[in-house]
């Protein structure tokens, strides 16, 4: 076999692995190191040393353990250090475990049952007012945190069972959590995009400025489809009770507005402002926000020893996996180049002639299926690097694809049969609510990112107009 059929069936390994239910990051780590030892395998280099011991007569214990330091003088194990190294240095990740905690605070702030009561006593007069007062707590929350499994959970827990007692439908009401609980991977300050312009080395600013109207276009889409439905089908969200909603005062409603809307907004506006106008860099807006979070938290009288335990705990979980899924992709990726896989992949593409437009589908339509055995860190960490070498052929900005690939993602969460909202949800969910009426109440949702990635390539400067106004071109 050539070394580029290798790295193919190195390839094939690895999914037909990842299928198995193998742990991810090892599983790229371990093929990394086990191709690579064949890829840089040089026998001249390894027992050189062997080589000169036999000469010189050494005893048979230092002859074992020349050898075995010889098994070990391999170039795959250097690219392995240097590559752990390289990400534990890298400064666009120093902000993950910041963002992370800062998001881990505010979901143990109690501030998110307040701000639905709230937002929902100031929408009672909008059709479907508390399917918009979730949709808007979540989009926040969402924002705030990041973690799409928390925010589906706390506000299934909080949302879902005063929407059922409000009567509303239990596919319309899921279907409004769980595309809520999942903006918060596409509206900045999103880790998933710290996690994309580490891949791609696309600057974070510019990504998050390009971001910020897509991921409003991507709300307020989901907000006309809710209004919408509620006014053709008013069954599905009837409209509120005066016993439910009761007549709060406008100044009542008002102090209620400022104690519980606006910390949140200005703690995310503050770290997202920071960062654009260029007043803070990605880790400092972090490291600002994750102390907001927690000053926010003492004036909620939530901060207590155990939850900033759990924070800790929980932030450190997830950093640890996204930075040892870098280092099983770099390691894997590095090998699979050097045997010739990507030169390969890319000969193989452009020699299709196909156009910009059939290569984006194409590529869309690849990341939508990863979507449903995987999640987003892994599709961003390992196959999106695939895709990024193609884009100067086809003339398509890495920024521009970034947030293509993370509206994209969303769909990972809301497809079956594997909507990791819908599980989310069902796990905290009434007996009486239904897996598939979950999936039925995604759907609608899915057609919405669907027809915002339509409306983006149609109109790409909702993109690009952001970044060339604050940043110029």
């Amino acid at each position: 076999m050539t070394d580029p059929q290798i790295a193919i069936m190195m390839l094939g390994i690895f999914i037909l692995i990842i299928f198995l239910g193998f742990p991810i990051a090892f599983t790229l780590m371990a093929l990394g190191v086990i191709f690579g030892y064949f890829a840089y395998f040089n026998p001249g280099r390894m027992w050189r040393d062997y080589d000169r011991a036999v000469e010189a007569g050494a005893s048979n214990f230092e002859l074992i353990e020349t050898w075995i330091g010889g098994l070990f003088n391999n170039r795959i194990f250097d690219l392995f250090v240097n590559q752990t190294y390289s990400v534990m240095a890298n400064e666009v990740l120093t902000a993950v475990p910041l963002f992370l905690f800062m998001g881990y605070i505010v979901e143990r702030a109690n501030i998110v049952d307040r701000l639905f009561s709230t937002l929902y006593i100031a929408a009672k007069r909008l059709p479907g007012s508390m399917a918009v007062a979730a949709l808007i707590t979540c989009a926040l929350f969402a924002t705030a945190t990041g973690i799409v499994g928390a925010v589906v959970t706390l506000m299934g827990l909080l949302a879902l069972p005063a929407m059922l007692k409000a009567r509303y439908d239990s596919s319309f009401a899921s279907g409004v959590i769980c595309a809520g609980g999942t903006l918060g991977i596409l509206i900045p300050p999103s880790i998933m995009l710290i996690v994309y312009a580490a891949a791609s080395g696309v600057s974070i600013v510019r990504l998050y400025a390009g971001a910020l109207l897509p991921g409003f276009l991507l709300a307020g889409l989901y907000l006309v489809y809710i209004i919408g439905r509620a006014l053709l089908q008013p069954s599905v969200a009837p409209k509120p009770r005066e016993e439910d909603v009761g007549d709060v005062p406008t100044g009542k409603l008002i102090l209620m507005v400022v104690t519980s809307f606006v910390p949140l907004a200005v703690l995310i506006m503050a770290v997202l402002g920071s960062i654009l106008f260029g007043l803070a860099t990605p880790t400092e807006a972090a490291s600002a926000g994750a102390l907001g979070g927690l000053l926010l938290a003492a004036v909620y009288r939530a901060l207590t020893w155990q939850r900033l335990r759990e924070a800790v705990y929980l932030t450190m979980k997830t950093t640890a996996m996204v930075c040892w899924l870098f280092v099983g992709s770099w390691t894997f990726s590095s090998v699979f180049s050097y045997l010739g896989g990507e030169h390969l992949i890319t000969e193989f593409v452009t020699g299709l002639d196909i156009s910009p437009l059939t290569f984006l589908l194409l590529a869309q339509f690849i990341i939508f299926l990863l979507g449903w055995p995987l999640e987003w860190s892994e599709i961003i960490i390992i196959f999106v690097p695939i895709f990024l070498p193609l884009l100067p052929h086809f003339g398509i900005d890495p920024l521009f694809f970034g947030i293509l690939v993370a509206l994209n993602l969303q769909t990972s969460f809301l497809t079956p049969p594997m909507a990791m909202s819908a599980y989310y949800l069902k796990g905290i969910a009434p007996p009486q609510v239904q897996l598939t009426q979950i999936f039925r109440g995604c759907m609608p949702f899915l057609a919405m990112v669907f027809l915002a990635m339509i409306v983006l390539y149609n109109v790409p400067q909702i993109v690009y107009w952001l970044p060339e106004v604050v940043y110029g071109n």
